[in-house]
């Protein structure tokens, strides 16, 4: 069927192309013929004529030669980066040049810094050699570096009690822009607060608790967290890899606020 119809188009292309030579050879003949007493006509004729054929001939040959193609560039998918995603948390003395010290640390390493967030630890005054702050950085850094290296390369930057663990593309995430997406999702649907929850707090799990259950005595400080919703249940909260920071406890106790109002606050 697509032959028969190449075929049907390259015989309308012949016929087109043999009525425009009979066209032009007639207004030559008649132009020919106006201009002068003498009758050049045959010789303008078999000019226009040959010019004609040639044209066409070079057309189509033009036509049938195949487009060239530009080059073909290398794509990569993503499947063999060579670079992983890293949360890291770690106690630093703020003081003028300390960020960039740890900044030149990870760029000794090969990695590159996506996200930064300070926070203060609520531990410590402020003294002469300055504050102390809780640093977390998101970064990707080459899959074959130890973590080990780039725990002692931190710590050589002034960083204490560095803690780093698996990252995801949704840690990017501004931590405020996503508290106020999570506050407005509860507050129209006060029962999504476990998941909300969970999201904003980037852990796997959130348990509904009544007072007086018991609680994981044995955890590590600040890996638990039990907020009152109601006066009947609350909502716990691990995650023993990497503790709650006061600003994460503050976000919790917000958003839990935001679905209590919701809750009990009748419509007008």
């Amino acid at each position: 069927m697509r032959q028969g119809t190449q075929q049907g188009r390259s015989w309308r292309r012949e016929i087109a192309e043999l009525a425009a030579l009979f066209l032009a050879v007639g207004l030559a003949h008649l132009l020919a013929t106006l201009l002068g007493h003498e009758d050049p006509g045959p010789v303008v004729l078999i000019g226009l004529g040959v010019a004609l054929i040639l044209g066409a001939a070079v057309h189509k040959r033009i036509g049938r030669r195949p487009a060239r193609r530009g080059a073909v560039l290398p794509v990569d998918d993503g499947a063999g980066s060579p670079m992983a995603l890293w949360r890291i948390r770690m106690r630093v003395v703020e003081r003028p040049g300390r960020l960039a010290t740890v900044a030149g640390a990870f760029g000794r390493l090969g990695c590159n810094i996506l996200a930064l967030h300070i926070a203060p630890t609520g531990s410590s005054a402020i003294t002469p050699a300055g504050c102390d702050a809780l640093d977390e950085f998101v970064i990707e850094a080459p899959r074959d570096l130890a973590l080990d290296m780039l725990a002692r390369a931190l710590a050589e930057a002034g960083g204490h009690d560095v803690v780093i663990v698996r990252a995801q593309v949704k840690d990017l995430t501004d931590p405020g822009v996503q508290a106020l997406v999570l506050a407005q999702r509860v507050s129209a649907d006060p029962d999504r607060l476990p998941e909300a929850m969970a999201e904003l707090l980037r852990v796997s799990q959130v348990e509904w608790r009544r007072p007086g259950d018991t609680v994981d005595e044995g955890a590590e400080l600040n890996t638990t967290m039990v907020i009152s919703v109601n006066p009947d249940r609350a909502l716990l909260i691990r995650r023993p890899e990497l503790p709650f920071t006061p600003t994460e406890a503050a976000r919790a106790a917000a958003l839990t606020a935001a679905a209590r109002q919701a809750r009990y606050t009748p419509s007008p």
